[in-house]
């Protein structure tokens, strides 16, 4: 994707940091410029920041905090993603709250990470994203629904949907599924079919955040 400042061929992924924190801004761009295929094009402070130099950059990535001036890491995500569908938002928050976990799905954000987690995680995520894969961190799905259970109405999964359904919630893609269960990737996307279905969800990520909030993740882990 063209970043907008006639750097068409350049393969780096770009990525756009939105983060009211001005250290961890600057230690998260210093991070990326040591990276080959990694570049930052930019650093945004605010919501309405946020939205403004997605639409003169298009970066291919944005790591977004959660808590920001002028709104919330999903107001701003859900603006741009409404301008830049194919934009890849990576959500990062100390507050991991089941409604901003469903609140981020909804949305269209493709990655939930902790703030405080390591930079290996989040710069194997930032590449994932590119790529299309979607991840929640295991320990935002622990604490976003602490000792829950399966409500009386949760949906009946399959043992092979419930397998399909921890792997999704590990970050892995479907080709990455598909090998690691031994099956055909046809076979892995229907899985992934019945599984958004039965948890009435448009999104792999947003599944993983209904299956959180049910305590099936917890029931099987």
């Amino acid at each position: 994707m063209a970043d907008g400042q006639g750097e068409e061929c350049d393969p780096r992924t770009s990525i756009l940091v939105v983060d009211d924190h001005t250290t961890f801004a600057e230690l998260l761009t210093g991070a990326l410029s040591q990276e080959a295929d990694l570049r930052s094009i930019g650093v945004a402070k605010d919501v309405d920041s946020s939205v403004r130099l997605c639409r003169a950059l298009r970066p291919d990535v944005v790591v977004m905090d959660y808590h920001l001036a002028g709104g919330d890491g999903v107001t701003a995500s859900a603006r741009i993603l409404a301008e830049l569908p194919r934009t890849r938002i990576v959500m990062l928050t100390g507050d991991p709250a089941q409604h901003v976990l469903e609140a981020a799905a909804d949305t269209g954000v493709c990655a939930f990470l902790p703030k405080d987690g390591s930079l290996a995680t989040l710069l194997e995520t930032i590449r994932s994203a590119r790529c299309g894969t979607m991840s929640v961190h295991p320990s935002l799905l622990t604490a976003a629904a602490p000792g829950r259970r399966p409500a009386a109405a949760a949906p009946v999964l399959t043992q092979r949907e419930m397998q399909v359904l921890r792997l999704m919630a590990q970050g892995h893609s479907v080709g990455q599924n598909a090998r690691l269960l031994s099956i055909t990737p046809n076979t892995c996307r229907g899985y992934v079919k019945a599984i958004l279905a039965k948890l009435d969800a448009h999104s792999q990520l947003e599944a993983v955040a209904a299956a959180a909030r049910l305590g099936l993740l917890a029931e099987h882990r």
